[in-house]
């Protein structure tokens, strides 16, 4: 009994010990085999088996999609757009998968320049039952200056694509029959900056998803979508104090339910000096939310970036407290190297961010990232679909010309609670052309956000937007990954919103309560215009803590069967020896 007692226990001390030891583990192999080259481009569940499948691009002019498998290597390559397929002189800048076409399948959009053009082309590969029609492509008869912005303008929760197309002109292209249906975009011409960060986020939490634009002077517009139609509001704050402006990003920095504008800057023209600023909805003040670049005698800059790769963070709770962490690529001021970093977001400790109450704190001692040599790109991903985000980093190469893909697992803060929410395009429900299944195709613009009650009977609440930006590496994940911290209370309220169609007033949005923990919600908001019509499939996905728990408890249980088998074992003992004694007794009185 007891040598199963010390065997339980040096268990758990090993489990929680190695938990706690090895935050980040290299899983390349078993991810990608000897295939882990290309540039990471974008994710989507290609083939609706429920697992997020990776957009690989290779030598600029291939597309590869690995497709999750339950068997190792868990990435495999299985559908391919080659150069033979793409006109002459193809090179691919963008991917954004989406269903383009409204038949709950997933299509491919690639943005290229080709034979040298400085314009952006626009390419389609429609989908047919869980493969690409490599022969019927669509090119647009148009060309944009940059690369476009996915998003749903008309509110028809099909993609459309916006951008300009000539000068200062907006236009939105319209592929809901596979036709492109060009349409004026916004009411006033608009300069955009290149490379632009536009993007289809909801800035004044109504649930309905509003249009950020980049752009020369002013630096940035925003328009509010009211009724469903895109009105100009001057709310954004000016151009902060930096010779090079990175890519902005939204995020519900602290925690308030709104979206918060942060934006990576360089402080000089040599890119000496870094900073990351964050702008409050509504604010026209920049914060500053890094304050500390320096590592013991070693200052740390951005990498300014390049036109095809600007400089930009990638976002995503991963240690799933509930506030957004970050990943970046840093260059050592000195020149002896760059590589990827965490920014973890913590409670504000100086007066810069007071007025936020969160700041960014770079983790230096991260040493599986700092193996990485000569990182380009970090991103965010959850390899295996149990809610705790991992990471992917590329990496320059000598021998070859793609980068280098390095898949690292979390084990860090494992046990601690989420909500994962997807919400599709809700075109069919159980009745979807060809027998289709709905799952798992990209939809840009819904919103969503929870409110609940923490271990310390504190509010809680966050926010995201879905697929709020696609240009230029942009690598959100088609879901939202909800940190609640330590606590395993119920979601009180899990709120929903889907952008409207103009004309229309009421808003699309929807509430669901008593949300289980830990668990996978995927929203099919179908019919667009009745939310209480829409239904929510829920998956659970259970945590390391429920592990220990159950092993725990399996441990008592077996500690406790013993006990009752040794007191069993003695009472059945005493009871033999009682009757050995009554029928000796028994024996002399018949004398």
């Amino acid at each position: 009994m007891w040598i199963f007692k010390f065997n339980i226990l040096a268990f758990l001390l090993f489990f929680v010990g190695h938990y706690n030891t090895f935050a980040l583990q290299d899983v390349t192999v078993d991810l990608f085999g000897n295939e882990n080259y290309g540039t990471v481009a974008a994710f989507g569940d290609f083939n609706s088996d429920k697992q997020t499948d990776i957009f690989i691009i290779r030598e600029q002019s291939e597309l590869v999609i690995f497709l999750a498998d339950s068997k190792t290597p868990y990435f495999k390559p299985k559908v391919q757009i080659t150069k033979d397929v793409l006109p002459r002189g193809t090179i691919i800048t963008s991917v954004v998968p989406g269903d383009y076409d409204g038949d709950s399948q997933m299509d491919v959009l690639l943005t290229a320049t080709i034979n040298g053009n400085t314009v952006t082309d626009v390419l389609v590969f429609w989908g047919n039952n869980q493969t690409l029609d490599i022969g019927d492509r669509l090119r647009l008869n148009k060309t944009f200056t940059d690369q476009p912005l996915v998003m749903d303008f008309n509110g028809d929760m099909i993609p459309d694509v916006f951008g300009v197309t000539n000068q200062m002109n907006t236009e939105v292209c319209y592929l809901t029959n596979r036709i492109p249906v060009w349409r004026n975009g916004l009411s006033s011409p608009v300069n955009m900056r290149i490379p632009h960060s536009n993007a289809f986020i909801d800035l004044n939490k109504d649930f309905t998803a509003d249009l950020f634009l980049t752009t020369e002077s002013p630096a940035f517009e925003t328009w509010i979508s009211k009724d469903g139609n895109f009105t100009k509001a001057e709310v954004m704050p000016p151009e902060p104090p930096a010779s090079l402006i990175g890519q902005s990003s939204f995020v519900d920095f602290d925690g308030d339910g709104y979206q918060d504008h942060l934006l990576p800057v360089c402080l000089d023209s040599q890119c000496l000096r870094s900073a990351i600023y964050l702008a409050k909805s509504g604010s026209k003040e920049w914060v500053s939310v890094l304050p500390d670049f320096q590592r013991r005698e070693t200052v740390w800059t951005f990498v300014p970036g390049k036109p095809s790769q600007p400089l930009a963070l990638h976002l995503g709770d991963y240690n799933l407290d509930g506030f957004p962490d970050a990943l970046v690529v840093l260059r050592n001021s000195s020149g002896s190297g760059q590589q990827a970093f965490l920014l973890e977001n913590v409670p504000c400790n100086n007066a810069s961010c007071h007025s936020v109450g969160r700041m960014f704190r770079i983790h230096w001692d991260q040493s599986d990232l700092g193996a990485i040599q000569n990182a380009t790109m970090a991103t965010f991903f959850d390899i295996y679909e149990d809610g705790i985000l991992d990471m992917l980093v590329l990496s320059q190469a000598g021998s070859r010309n793609d980068l280098i893909v390095h898949a690292l697992k979390n084990n860090f803060e494992a046990d601690a609670y989420f909500v994962k929410v997807m919400v599709l395009s809700g075109l069919c429900s159980n009745d979807c052309p060809e027998e289709v299944k709905p799952f798992g195709v990209n939809q840009p613009g819904p919103y969503v956000m929870y409110t609940t009650v923490d271990s310390n009977g504190y509010l809680k609440n966050a926010s995201a937007g879905q697929l709020s930006q696609s240009a230029y590496f942009s690598l959100q994940l088609p879901y939202t990954v909800l940190g609640l911290g330590r606590s395993a209370n119920f979601l009180d309220h899990l709120f929903v919103g889907i952008p409207r169609q103009p004309g229309e007033t009421d808003i699309r949005k929807q509430e669901w309560t008593a949300i289980i923990p830990n668990s996978q919600l995927i929203v099919i908001p179908y019919p667009h215009n009745k939310p209480r019509s829409w239904s929510a499939k829920l998956y659970l996905t259970p945590s390391n803590s429920v592990l220990l728990t159950a092993i725990a408890l399996i441990g008592v249980c077996v500690f406790i069967l013993v006990i009752i088998g040794i007191l069993h074992w003695q009472e059945k003992k005493a009871d033999d020896r009682e009757k050995r004694q009554e029928a000796h007794r028994f024996h002399f009185d018949a004398m």
